[in-house]
Formats: structure tokens, sequence, C-alpha cells
């Protein structure tokens, strides 16, 4: 069945990229498939004008604004970066962070702490991202907007950091709670977007502290909207459960949990379980402009929009939507990679720091995978995204198709087959 849509406006792509520490191996994966093999199938990279990020995928959007200039080439590093990670050079903890736990407890200092020091991050993002790179790519209009979401400390609403091209403005209408704010985005800002509560200090830019942008915005679908975004390819790091979900005999749901094991659903709840609803409540206004026209006519759209300009409000526009999600539930996967414990670097250190902090927690590690930045375990993220992608390269081919043009319709064909057409060797990472 394929559904045209008349648009009246440019064409204009969002990548929309989801927090969740160090589940954002598995957004790598997906891009790498994205601005690799299927650039080959294409002839040519995909054309992106917005890049939204939140938390890790903050990290990973700057990293790909950064090299749009060449993104095939940008991803295979970034790819190589996340393979090579050891967890005890990303997440610093020592004594320091032993004897301040009481005060992350009970809270105090001028900056707020965290369960781990995020100066070797920080050296990370500081040493591996381009920020004259990026900046030159806004300048020269390769890229529209970039977006980065934090949550401000001080009064819990998200602040959404952007930096545009010279022809781009700011929007001039946010969300409720919701403030878009004009800057020269650098480490500071990805690193604000990062800072998951609890497990890493707040981040000061100039007066504020802000932290993980993804208490209110994981999914920062929002700002391309505003942006003007026609498509918008978002990327999750959960698996979508849908129905009741049945037991497995001796499954962590029939002991009493520990502190860990709800830490990490806690986590989940904040960090993750937002697309669900942004992608429905983008669904639904997507339905009732087709099922409007259908039963009213083409004017419906206009109607609508002009009700809507009376009120001051934005246009209600259809947009393209396409979401690559997990198909294995990561909490698992992760809670098998501690079990094994084959880590990167020095396994001894990085499992007394697991042990330590009781991480690797059953059949569900959720709280685990937020941090375990080890490179074996992010490879295995990383082919899994990659694989997820390949399975709907059908559907990235038509959101795609038409990306050298403006305007126009679009049409969505809901009946795409798979072509037997298969990758490159890929090398299998032992975990």
């Amino acid at each position: 069945m394929t559904q045209t849509i008349s648009l009246n406006r440019p064409r204009r792509t969002a990548v929309i990229l989801s927090g969740g520490g160090a589940r954002g191996a598995y957004e790598v994966g997906v891009l790498w498939y994205v601005f690799d093999e299927l650039s080959r199938i294409r002839g040519r990279p995909p054309q992106v004008d917005i890049i939204c990020g939140t938390s890790v995928g903050a990290i990973n959007g700057c990293y790909l604004a950064a090299h749009l200039a060449d993104p095939v080439l940008g991803m295979r590093r970034l790819v190589h970066l996340w393979s090579e990670l050891e967890l005890t050079r990303v997440l610093g903890f020592g004594f320091r962070q032993v004897v301040s736990l009481p005060r992350l407890l009970i809270g105090g200092g001028n900056d707020g702490t965290g369960l781990f020091d995020l100066t070797p991050m920080a050296d990370l993002v500081g040493r591996e991202i381009s920020w004259r790179a990026l900046a030159r790519t806004l300048r020269k209009r390769k890229l529209r907007a970039l977006t980065v979401s934090t949550t401000e400390v001080g009064t819990g609403r998200t602040v959404v950091f952007m930096q545009t091209s010279p022809d781009t403005n700011i929007p001039a209408q946010a969300p409720p709670r919701t403030l878009f704010r004009a800057d020269h985005i650098g480490p500071h800002h990805a690193l604000a977007s990062a800072a998951i509560p609890l497990l890493f200090p707040p981040v000061r830019i100039d007066d504020q502290l802000y932290l993980d942008g993804g208490l209110r915005q994981n999914t920062p679908i929002a700002p391309s909207l505003r942006l003007g975004a026609t498509h918008v390819l978002a990327i999750g790091s959960s698996r979508e459960v849908r129905g009741v979900v049945a037991r497995e005999e001796g499954s962590q749901a029939l002991r009493s949990p520990g502190a860990t094991f709800l830490l990490g659903k806690v986590l989940n709840a904040f960090l993750l379980d937002h697309i669900d609803v942004d992608i429905e409540l983008l669904t639904r206004l997507n339905h009732v402009l087709k099922d409007g026209a259908a039963k009213f006519g083409p004017g419906f759209h206009d109607a609508l929009n002009d009700a809507a300009r009376t009120r001051g409000a934005p246009a209600y526009e259809y947009v393209n939507c396409l979401t690559v999600r997990p198909s294995e539930d990561i909490g698992r996967l992760a809670s098998a990679h501690v079990r094994k414990g084959q880590f990167l670097g020095n396994p001894l250190l990085t499992k007394r720091v697991l042990n330590l902090l009781d991480f690797g927690v059953g059949d569900e590690a959720d709280l685990a995978s937020y941090l375990l930045f080890d490179g074996k375990f992010c490879r295995q993220l990383i082919e899994l995204g990659r694989s997820d992608a390949q399975a709907r390269r059908d559907e990235l081919l038509a959101f795609f198709d038409r990306d050298d043009e403006d305007g126009g319709d679009l049409e969505h064909d809901e009946t795409g087959t798979w072509d037997g057409r298969s990758l490159p060797p890929f090398r299998t990472v032992s975990t």
C-alpha cells in the first residue's frame, strides 16, 4: 500500500539520537550502516539537515556533525573509538569518589557530585571531537542546525542549546518548560547533556548547573520539528515491549529486587521510555492530517493551520518518521557480558569496580548497561545496531530516496521487500 502526502515546504531531514550511556554504541552501529553500506547502495551519503542529540546521543551527534564533510570515514573512526573503550579509562572511580559517597546522598558543595569523576570522559570528548570542524560544518551550511538537550538543575526545565547555520533562525516558540538557547556548542554542552544524575556530577555552563537532558527529553524530536524537519530518523536505545510480558523461570521478577536493579529500572523510566510517547504523538498527528484530508478534502490542512495561526500556535505538518530500536534487551546483554568478565584493558580492576558497586545483577543489568563503556560490549551493541538497520534497509532507502529534492510528494511504501543483498564481511568480536 502506497500513501502519498503533499508537502509545500522544503525537505529537511533530521537525525534524532537518544540517551542511555554505554547504550550509545547501538546508535553508532545504526549510523555506521546508514553512512557506510546504505551510502554505497544509494551512490551517495544521505543528506542530513538537522542533528538533535540528548545525553550520549549528544556526544554522538556532535561527532557526526563534525564529520559530515566525510561521514563514511567519520563513522568508521567512531566505530573504532567505541570498540577500543576501556571502562576504567572512561569512568573515573577512586578514593575521592569513595569518600564522597555520603555527600552524594545528602548533597552539598557548590557544583554537586557524582559517583564517577567526569574528567576522563571530558578528556575523551575534548580530544576526539573536532569542535572547529563542527562550527565549520554549520558555517558552510552543510548542516542547518545542531541541538543538545540538557536539564537545568535550578529550575528542572529542559534547556536545548542550538547552533545553526547563518540562514537558520532559532525557533521563536518552544514546548512547555523548555528553553531554546543559541550558543556555540562545545564539549561542556555535550558533557552536561550526558551527566546522568547521581552517576556523574552536573556541569556548569555560565552561571547554571546542567544534567542529563534525557530526564525530560530523551528523544529530542520536538526541537527538530520546531526547526522545520519534514523527515525524522529517530534511533532509540531501548527495545519496544508490547503486550503482556511472560515471566521466565528463575527470572529476576520472581525475586525481591535489589537497589541496583531498581535504580536501573528508574533510569529506564527517566531516560529511555519517552520515545514511545513521542513517536505515538507524532504518529497520531500524522493520522489526523491524513484522515482529515480524506474525509473533508485537501482544504482540511489549510483550515486547521488557519485556526492554529489565529491562536499563535505552530502549524500542523505531516512528518515522515522512521524509528530504529534494538531488537534485543540491552539490559540482558549487559548482564551476560558482566558474568563472562571479559573486559578490555584491566579486567581485574574493571571487575573490582563492578563488584564494589554491585552493578552485575541477575538476568537484567540495566544499570550496568549505562556504564559498560567496555570495547567488547560496545562492539556487540554496534553489531546489533548495524544488523537492525540492515533489516530495515528497504525502509531506510525509501526514507532517504528523495533527499535531493525540496517539497513535492512523499511516498511511503508499506510493503517493501528484502532483496537478499548481503553486507560485506563483518567480523564478530567475541565477548
